[in-house]
């Protein structure tokens, strides 16, 4: 793989402090010395993600996975090293040299040159919607009352016939194979080129950095399907991109952020002045758009439309929005199907107010409940009840339950000490429940293998300390390391393979521990950091490197002492016999000293 230098990675490294890039993702909260946080890679309701920004790592204590800055960046966001080698240096404004050319830099050059196939498309597109020929797609837009302004802001343009863009990108000197990755033209088996999107409204969908990554294309008849969204490629994957987000940015949206369904309702609202909206291209949303949301926003206001599909996608953003610990509303409006017709027929002030009026996430959950029971039927009431107070026994904060309760007591007429009593019982059950299963399973942090399973905790827990040793980057303790215990002398398998890399760095003088963790495989980075997350209680290096070589040197005497034993055992010449009864004597004596 094509890499920077060491010195260009650990500037990158050293003007990127992890709690600074990982706070973009989670929320995280000083205890002691390290942050703490909900993990972003598994499920989890007590904060087990642990940050230090002392020693630059991160590990969950819950799934076992860490590493880091690069290494949280690659798995959070889907990329490879030298990706994430790149996105950090441009937030911290480093101009980073051209790699040389390897099968990565081939994949680079051709990402490089699909992004330029798209940034002309898109110009190429936005232009052609000018001219005369393009009347239907300007009967459209003056239809929708987009401005000017607004279609620059998006690039809206207009596609033409059949294989009108490859020949104007062949012009522009683009080779086949850059053509046919962007996904934009598709071979067909005569060998002929064909333009994907043909007669359609032309939406550009860039990535947060502005750069044009995909095209969804939309039909002006009644043609199907009405919508044509991009393949996934070298540049573009929809789960993890925002479509408006680009434009939105350069907007106050702090404070709030709608998610809508479609490219109109974003251009639509824009239209109206209304910038803080992104949709999730037609997709349900998924944690990495969960990511992006939370990075630019505190309140995320769910959009989406009314009928089934819409619902559903609510349902499923919601689950994902709350696991991350996002403050999330759901619009409600009545009189129309999405946001881009509500505005249409009732103007931006009417919209605003609704916007602002959106429904807490139990709320909601609580109006689809009661559609779907008849509350003069007694059961039909008690059954609502009881499901409410399921949704109420799983808020965390004691306040917003309370007023939750006072509000469900109040409108259906409940007295709130039964309300109370049913929470509470659920409560109870469930933290019963959870420490039954913590206290029956345990947490499992790496995969063993077979060959290691019959190695003892205490010397697993030796070779851990050696190593929790060694990971404090001093050459002088390396060295007292090596020349008493051996790679031989480690018996437990992902700690020789970690004890091996490390002695294998400071013998060419690289003591920099970050730096060797991006040289690790990712098993031995979870390791290593639980390793340096945990506290392993050594105050005093020098008497802890002292106990340990001593206990390693007990143990290879005690293992000679019976080896001795049993050749005695069988018939031996006398000298021999002799020799051996003196070596024996002598290790009996050494150790009477170690004890």
């Amino acid at each position: 793989m094509a890499r920077y230098s060491d010195e260009i990675i650990e500037e990158v490294r050293q003007t990127n402090d992890i709690v600074d890039v990982i706070s973009q993702y989670v929320r995280l909260k000083r205890s002691g010395r390290n942050y703490f946080g909900l993990c972003p890679f598994h499920n989890e309701k007590s904060p087990s993600f642990s940050v230090s920004p002392e020693k630059q790592i991160f590990h969950c204590f819950g799934c076992g996975v860490g590493g880091n800055v690069f290494t949280f960046l690659t798995k959070i966001e889907g990329i490879n090293f030298v990706e994430a080698v790149q996105q950090l240096a441009e937030r911290a404004n480093i101009q980073l040299p051209t790699l040389e050319n390897t099968a990565d830099s081939a994949k680079e050059a051709l990402k490089a040159k699909v992004y330029k196939v798209n940034e002309f498309t898109a110009n190429y597109y936005h232009e052609n919607l000018y001219k005369p020929e393009s009347k239907i797609a300007q009967e459209y837009v003056k239809k929708r009352k987009l401005s000017n302004e607004t279609l620059k802001s998006f690039q809206i343009g207009f596609s033409g016939k059949f294989d009108e863009l490859y020949r104007a990108l062949k012009k522009q000197g683009f080779e086949d194979r850059e053509i046919l990755e962007s996904g934009l033209v598709n071979k067909n088996d005569r060998g002929q080129f064909i333009d994907r999107y043909r007669n359609r409204l032309m939406f550009p969908i860039c990535d947060v950095r502005g750069r044009v990554i995909a095209f969804g294309g939309r039909v002006l008849d009644d043609s199907k399907p009405k919508y044509i969204n991009s393949p996934e490629n070298v540049v573009y994957s929809k789960g993890r991109h925002l479509y408006g987000l680009n434009v939105a940015k350069k907007y106050d949206i702090k404070k709030r952020l709608l998610i809508v369904e479609g490219y109109m309702d974003v251009v639509s609202l824009h239209q109206r002045d209304i910038h803080n909206v992104v949709a999730s291209l037609g997709t349900a949303l998924t944690q990495q758009q969960g990511y992006l949301l939370r990075n630019h926003t505190e309140q995320i206001i769910l959009s989406y439309d009314s009928d089934e599909a819409g619902q559903a996608a609510k349902v499923r953003a919601m689950e994902i929005l709350q696991n991350m610990g996002c403050d999330i509303r759901v619009l409600q409006m009545e009189g129309a199907k999405d946001p881009d017709e509500f505005v249409i027929k009732y103007g931006n002030a009417r919209f605003q107010n609704v916007v602002d009026k959106a429904i807490s996430v139990i709320e909601f959950k609580v109006k689809i409940l009661r559609q779907s029971l008849d509350l003069e039927n007694t059961n039909d009431k008690i059954k609502f009840l009881n499901e409410i107070a399921k949704l109420i026994s799983k808020i965390d904060n004691s306040m917003e339950r309370e007023v939750y309760i006072e509000k469900i007591a109040k409108e259906y007429d409940v007295s709130k000490e039964a309300i109370y009593a049913e929470v509470n019982k659920l409560t109870y059950r469930e933290n019963k429940d959870e420490k039954i299963l913590n206290k029956s399973k345990p947490v499992v942090r790496h995969i063993e293998k077979k060959e290691t399973e019959n190695v003892s905790e205490a010397t697993k827990r030796r070779e851990n300390t050696v190593l929790a040793i060694l990971l404090l980057g001093d050459m002088n303790i390396y060295q007292i390391i090596k020349q008493n215990i051996s790679i031989e002398d480690f018996k437990y398998g992902i700690a020789k393979q970690i004890a091996t890399k490390l002695y294998e760095e400071f013998e060419n003088g690289n003591s920099n521990i970050n730096s060797i963790i991006d040289k690790l495989t990712e098993e031995q980075q979870n390791y290593i950091t639980m390793l340096m997350a945990e506290d392993y209680g050594i105050d005093d290096v020098e008497k802890a490197i002292d106990d340990i070589i001593q206990s390693y040197e007990k143990e290879r005497l005690n293992q000679r002492k019976f080896e001795i034993l049993e050749l005695l055992e069988n018939p031996t010449e006398e000298n021999q016999k002799k020799e051996l009864e003196k070596e024996l004597s002598d290790i009996i004596i050494r150790l009477a000293k170690i004890r």
